[in-house]
């Protein structure tokens, strides 16, 4: 990696820093807002587009990869050329892709839209770097704590809008692409960036042979079920992404500046926090993917509720609010719990809302019951994982461990409608949705579990200045 040659510094002598911070939350939001308003408009998609729900699904799952690949590349070049710069950048792509998937009247149209909306993945990392270089060290926690927060509120918040906007996916897309305008203006006149630009060099062989890996695995594990998981193509694809992965980690050791730094994978200062958010990511998608689906599947089957996208919308709005109240508080909970204490009791009660609905999914109050554990859990767990993330690595180290976590996060999202297609192509019907549910649960208990021994392990060290 490039040698820092001097500390970032803390800019708030110009005067007060949360209107850049206000400003930078919004435009955070809209990276959850495009990644789940989708989620409840698949049906729609599928019907919209004459494909098959599978096939759609990758409308979700191909946004969420671009996004994991995109999330240390632009990082990478937000240190080479300015967070401020990369952010606006971002935002560009962003509304692009917006007006793409606005106007496409076909699957591959619709695809291109979404990956072109995945680049603005890294707002998160490039706005937590830009936090630790604006606000005094007392605000720090409180403004990291809002920016992961507002990931979970914005996740809410775009299935909330998919449902006021009826189903019309069009106008959804014009709706992110105008706000996501609007971001790029509020920081193109609110936000300065203070810290030194360095010099470096993107990995792009690494960004692609990564991409290779992700998408053979993810094909591989959400064609398992109806291929049949012997079949040669799927065996083929596994046999692709394991050679895929072998190079790419080759390339990462071997480069000067590699894409992702292997050691920070393994850091005994964000391993914990590395797997959690793999894992909490992976749970949150899957559950929300699962509980929309359920509930839009006809009465008619037995075992759906029939929900227009609206009333999935309202089923989420419990989610949505617990995490913005929480997000309001989260300054004052990390004063006084351990940020892994925080993700690991948030990642439990995410497991609880998860088997409540597999016990129990009958009516719309089970729908919103779960919603509510959920938003707290979620609420508690994404405020804390981006201090998890950084704080006991070295603060020039800040912007690429938090990189690293927002893209492992992502990349459990993306892991989510693959596993959610294999095990519904495999045990269809209440039965299969289920074991959706159930495999949630279990990520978030390990995410626990790994968040409570990172905590145990780290407990003497000293949090980095």
């Amino acid at each position: 990696m490039a040698t820092v040659t001097a500390p970032e510094r803390r800019a708030t002598a110009g005067g007060s820093p949360w209107p850049a911070m206000v400003t930078l939350a919004f435009a955070t939001s809209i990276i959850a807002v495009q990644s789940t308003a989708i989620l409840p408009l698949l049906p729609v998609l599928q019907r919209e587009l004459h494909t098959s729900l599978p096939a759609v699904t990758w409308a979700l799952t191909l946004g969420l990869l671009v996004s994991a690949v995109a999330m240390p590349l632009l990082s990478k070049l937000g240190d080479m050329y300015g967070r401020r710069t990369v952010i606006l950048g971002a935002l560009t792509l962003l509304v692009i892709g917006s007006v793409v998937a606005a106007l496409a009247t076909s699957l591959p149209w619709l695809l291109a839209g979404r990956m072109l909306q995945g680049f603005v993945s890294p707002l998160l990392p490039l706005s937590i770097g830009l936090a630790r270089s604006l606000l005094p060290r007392h605000q720090l926690a409180t403004g990291i704590g809002v920016l992961s927060a507002t990931m979970g509120f914005g996740g809410g918040g775009g299935m909330i809008l998919a449902g006021l906007v009826a189903g019309d996916y069009q106008a959804l897309f014009w709706i992110i692409g105008g706000s996501g305008a609007v971001a790029g203006v509020l920081v193109a006149f609110l936000v300065k960036d203070p810290a030194p630009v360095r010099r470096g060099r993107p990995d792009l062989p690494g960004a692609l042979v990564l991409t290779i890996a992700l998408v053979a695995l993810l094909l591989a594990i959400s064609q398992g079920g109806s291929w049949g998981w012997t079949s040669p193509g799927v065996l083929g694809l596994f046999a692709v992404a394991v050679v895929a992965a072998v190079v790419w980690v080759a390339i990462e050791r071997r480069v000067a500046e590699p894409l992702v730094e292997l050691a920070m994978l393994t850091h005994r200062g964000t391993v914990g926090a590395t797997v959690a958010s793999l894992l909490l990511g992976f749970s949150f998608f899957t559950v929300v993917t699962g509980m929309s689906n359920f509930a839009q599947t006809p009465a008619a089957t037995g075992y759906g509720l029939g929900a227009t996208t609206l009333q999935v919308g309202f089923f989420l709005l419990p989610n949505t609010l617990f995490m913005l109240v929480i997000s309001l508080f989260s300054g004052q909970l990390m004063r006084r719990f351990a940020a892994s204490t925080m993700v690991g009791a948030g990642s439990l009660i995410v497991a609880v809302g998860a088997l409540w609905l597999v016990l129990s999914h009958d009516t719309g109050t089970d729908f919103y019951l779960a919603s509510g554990l959920l938003g707290i859990g979620l609420g508690i767990g994404y405020a804390a994982l981006g201090t998890m993330a950084v704080e006991h690595v070295d603060p020039a180290s800040t912007a690429l461990a938090a990189g690293i976590n927002a893209l492992v996060r992502l990349m459990g999202g993306s892991m989510a409608g693959a596993a959610i297609a294999a095990v519904l192509a495999s045990l269809p019907g209440e039965p299969g949705y289920q074991w959706v549910f159930a495999v949630a649960a279990v990520g978030a208990v390990v995410a626990a579990v790994f968040a409570f021994v990172f905590g145990l392990l780290n407990r003497n060290l000293v949090p980095a200045a």
